[in-house]
């Protein structure tokens, strides 16, 4: 009976592996799964990094401003001229002289830097003009855009350059 338990505790111990060994080379599979781990773990930061520099940094579909004119500047140089009026929030009203080879309204204002916006499937949302920035989620307030008087149907990037035509910028809310 001796022999019969002997030959039973032999194979339970072929067929079990114990987790806990005692020796020489232990937890080397181990410490190469925690440095298979750690790689992951770096890349996975260096790659989160990466996406929120990306994230917080400037669209590249938006624009900046840097000119700010006076009332009766002329800016810009080309064969075209057009008359523009801008009205700020605080009901300040100048009138610049733009000259341009631009195709387009806001083509010009922008090679001025007068405007700056975001680029959308839209086109350009103006939100500075003349170094005033309007938002309308902080000041329920846009930058409404007049061709000769009548609000524009356009927005400044669609609206084709018209030698002698007057266009305008308001802040509206």
């Amino acid at each position: 009976m001796t022999a019969a338990v002997n030959e039973k505790v032999r194979r339970r111990r072929r067929a079990v592996s114990y987790p806990i060994a005692v020796g020489p080379g232990v937890g080397k599979i181990k410490t190469k799964e925690n440095e298979k781990m750690k790689k992951i773990l770096v890349l996975l930061l260096a790659l989160t990094m990466a996406l929120s520099l990306f994230a917080c940094a400037d669209k590249a579909g938006d624009t900046e401003a840097t000119a700010v004119a006076k009332d009766g500047d002329v800016l810009g140089e080309g064969a075209s001229a057009f008359a523009l009026e801008i009205t700020g929030k605080d009901g300040e009203t100048i009138a610049v002289t733009v000259n341009t080879d631009a195709k387009t309204v806001g083509e010009a204002l922008l090679a001025v830097e007068l405007i700056a916006g975001e680029e959308s499937e839209y086109g350009l949302y103006v939100t500075t003009v003349n170094g005033e920035t309007l938002s309308w989620e902080e000041d329920a307030l846009y930058w409404a855009f007049y061709i000769d008087g009548e609000y524009a149907t356009t927005g400044v990037d669609m609206t084709d350059v018209t030698a002698g035509a007057s266009y305008a910028l308001k802040a509206e809310g």
